[in-house]
This record gives C-alpha cells, structure tokens and sequence, in this order.
C-alpha cells in the first residue's frame, strides 16, 4: 500500500505541475488533488492496518476500491485535461462512486476494528 501511496501522490505532484505550466483549465489540479488525497488515505491505511485484528478485510477492501476509483476518476480527468479525450467510455463518474464505496468500506473497517493485543 506504500508503494500505491508514493505513486498516487507522484502522480498527483507531477498533474498539479502540468495544470500549472500547461493548461489552464481545472481538469489537471482536481485530478491531482484526488491523487493526492488518496495517497495520503493509502499511507495512513497502511499505518493502521497491521494494528487491527478484526475489519482488516473491510480496511482492504477500501484500499482497493480507492486504488482503482482514484486511477478511473483521476485518469480520465487528466487525459481529458492533456489530450481532450475521455478515458475509455468516459470513466470519471464510475471512479467516483468507486471512491465512495472506499471510503465507505474505511468507515466500516472502523466499526468492526477491534484494536491488536
């Protein structure tokens, strides 16, 4: 999940300097601030997941779903923003109701969390 995490916010540095320096419209700094924000949800999910003895399955679960919601939503959004295209048959909204569905599993790993001994 580390390793997920330092790519997603490599990524989402290296969008919000394209939005910078090469378009001007707001496709790329959005796609780069869900970058951004997921990396930093996948580091602290990483953090946590070692200490949890029940919802581990809840908290991977929301890991994935973040993974490929935050790649459909912020990849769409950054090939619309560099190339005018859509991602696909146009993915973003897919990829948002997969970020939901992460969070939602992240909140739920909480509520089944039963701290390591």
């Amino acid at each position: 999940m580390l390793v997920l995490a330092g790519l997603l916010g490599a990524f989402g540095v290296a969008l919000a300097a394209a939005g910078a320096h090469i378009t001007s419209g707001t496709l790329l700094p959005t796609a780069a601030a869900f970058l951004l924000l997921h990396a930093a949800l996948l580091a602290a999910v990483a953090a946590l997941a070692p200490h949890m003895q029940d919802g581990r399955w809840a908290l991977r679960s929301a890991a994935v779903l973040v993974v490929v919601g935050v790649l459909l939503f912020s990849g769409d959004l950054a090939l619309r923003g560099l190339a005018g295209r859509e991602l696909l048959w146009g993915t973003a909204p897919v990829g948002g109701t997969t970020l939901i569905a992460g969070w939602l599993c992240l909140g739920l790993s909480a509520l089944l969390a039963r701290p390591r001994a």
